[in-house]
């Protein structure tokens, strides 16, 4: 499977992220960049997950239906064309990271992909719902991973 090159000018492959994307800091969303979309892609789906909150994973961003052409999305928008959905924190949109006070830190993973037909899912999905839908859509993926405690 081909690969998307996914990166924030905020910060880098599993380093800090800076407190103002925290939901207890600014709680807005990162900026993001990205290339090598391929040609068939229909549309792109960005998900925000941490798989360090416990038994499930837990989404802090959804976003479906964006522009394949668009490569970004600005510190606080949405990317274009895209519909945010809820999150584990049952808030549309982004919710940033707020792991337990003390805890080692957790990995939120950014993770971008090219599909080559529209995703179909619940009204409120989870993330393992997502990664079942994304079955036989996928042509190309692209992550990057930012970490946080308090």
């Amino acid at each position: 499977m081909a690969g998307i090159m996914l990166r924030s000018t905020a910060f880098t492959d599993h380093d800090l992220l800076p407190g103002r994307f925290a939901k207890d800091g600014g709680n807005v969303s990162p900026p993001l960049q990205w290339a090598d979309v391929p040609d068939a892609a229909e549309e792109l789906v960005l998900l925000v997950e941490d798989p360090d909150a416990g038994k499930e994973p837990f989404l802090h961003w959804l976003v479906t239906g964006i522009a394949p052409e668009s490569g970004e999305v600005p510190e606080g928008g949405v990317p274009p064309g895209g519909q945010e959905w809820p999150n584990s924190f049952g808030e549309t949109g982004w919710s940033g990271p707020l792991p337990p006070q003390g805890e080692d830190p957790h990995r939120y993973f950014f993770r971008l992909y090219a599909l080559n037909r529209p995703l179909e899912l619940p009204g409120a999905p989870r993330a393992t719902d997502v990664h079942q839908a994304l079955k036989g859509r996928e042509i190309a993926s692209g992550t990057t991973v930012g970490t946080y405690y308090r």
